[in-house]
């Protein structure tokens, strides 16, 4: 299949860049084919970046700046057979810009089970790390787990969630997998990938996104490296961030800065109308609407941003049938 098919029509636009997208991203088929003849694809790892960046394309809302970096990030990756350092990148936005959304259909495109690959660890501080007495008891749990994994299977990918939450100082322990070495701890670690998401940085990214529509430039301009900078500085300086004054900021390990911009009101209209397709709903403008308004946005005055981008879009839809 093309793209995954939709009850609505595709519109024209949106249709001409998939084919656009699918015949640029052909030569990656000759990855795959090379993938079912060698031992390239260790522990099932079977990187469809065509399919990724299809599935970017229809179903991502408002976010280009995370195409365009999660795209370059995985291709400067994959293709080579013997990376010089594993694949860092920073997921930074506000709560339902599409972090999480994004981090799954990475992984199901990286091992056909997801989530559910037993390569794709998922680090939680709320769940994992809860007690902030116990941290240097974590942060050897941590090493241990992360080398144990990396000995099992070079390809692993470790998502770290909220890292907002993450107690200051714990993250650290890991900085000798993120760089440039050849070994750590008698560990080839260099073709895992992490990934760090976190709602820290997003005030930033909200400002800066309001700031250039109030300039009458479309988000579209948005310069990626103040950006960057930015997110960089308010999570190096936040004592309550998880990366608060760490070496994997001062260090510069981080390969890709992600930032998730805020979304507007037709924005969280193609969520709705995404979601309806989702559950198989009929796919009515007044739903549409009712549903996109029924969320609050902000600022006060111009009313522009939607104060939780798309998560509760699927949760609001059943009180409007």
């Amino acid at each position: 299949a093309m793209c995954r098919s939709a009850a609505v029509p595709v519109p024209v636009p949106v249709l001409i860049l998939t084919l656009v997208l699918l015949s640029a991203a052909a030569a990656w088929d000759l990855w795959a084919l090379r993938c079912s003849f060698t031992a390239d694809c260790e522990c099932g790892f079977r990187p469809d970046l065509r399919g990724l960046e299809c599935e970017l394309a229809v179903s991502l809302v408002g976010q280009p700046l995370v195409r365009q970096q999660l795209m370059k990030g995985l291709r400067q990756f994959v293709q080579q057979r013997s990376p010089q350092k594993p694949l860092v990148m920073s997921f930074h936005g506000s709560t339902g810009t599409g972090k999480t959304f994004v981090s799954s259909m990475l992984v199901r495109h990286l091992f056909p089970e997801g989530l559910q690959s037993p390569h794709v660890h998922q680090f939680s501080p709320v769940v994992h790390f809860p007690h902030a007495e116990h941290v240097e008891r974590y942060k050897e749990n941590l090493r241990h787990w992360i080398q144990g994994n990396l000995t099992n299977c070079g390809r692993s990918v470790f998502l770290f969630e909220e890292m907002d939450k993450m107690h200051p100082g714990l993250i650290d322990v890991i900085m000798p997998f993120l760089g440039p070495s050849w070994v750590v701890y008698g560990t080839n670690y260099r073709k895992a990938i992490f990934i760090f998401i976190s709602n820290a940085g997003g005030e930033q990214i909200n400002e800066m996104t309001l700031d250039l529509w109030r300039a009458h430039q479309d988000r579209e301009e948005i310069s990626l490296q103040d950006m960057e900078a930015a997110i960089s500085k308010a999570v190096f300086e936040n004592p309550q961030s998880g990366f608060w004054k760490s070496g994997i900021i001062n260090e510069h390990v981080i390969d890709f800065v992600v930032p998730f911009l805020p979304l507007k009101h037709h924005h969280v209209k193609q969520c709705v109308i995404n979601e309806l397709v989702q559950q198989g709903l009929e796919v009515r403008q007044d739903v549409v609407q009712e549903v996109a308004d029924s969320i609050p946005y902000f600022p006060e005055e111009e009313k522009l941003f939607s104060s939780t981008g798309c998560k509760t879009v699927a949760s609001r839809i059943i009180f409007f049938f």
